[in-house]
């Protein structure tokens, strides 16, 4: 019996450019690098439908700020049937806006995987 092939999925980023730096450093070559000299809200959402459009992201890290904009692409992703992409929302640097940042992952998690994890 042959194991299937492992599909290598890529990790994106939409953010500005502090968070965009960062995760390239880390080893994110797909990204977008939101400007706020312009209008916001339609540049998020052109770069998130291109990305969830190519199969070989599975991953979206989208700047939480940025996530406002696309609330309704998000739940059409999360309530999808499709496995990927998974699309994490990161703070800015000024902080995150969920008060309860531990249990919003821990939720997160939960409702991807069907379980808890401790964090």
């Amino acid at each position: 019996m042959s194991m299937m092939p492992v599909k290598h999925l890529r990790v994106a980023a939409i953010g500005d450019e502090e968070l965009v730096s960062g995760l390239r450093l880390a080893g994110v070559s797909k990204y977008c690098v939101i400007k706020g000299d312009r209008d916001v809200g339609e540049d998020v959402r052109k770069a998130l439908t291109e990305l969830i459009a190519e199969p070989d992201i599975g991953v979206v890290v989208i700047l939480e700020d940025y996530a406002q904009y696309v609330r309704d692409l998000l739940a059409q992703i999360r309530q999808g049937k499709a496995i990927t992409p998974i699309v994490i929302e990161a703070p800015s640097k000024f902080g995150s806006k969920y008060p309860d940042v531990a249990g919003y992952y821990k939720s997160f998690a939960r409702d991807f995987i069907g379980f808890d994890i401790e964090i």
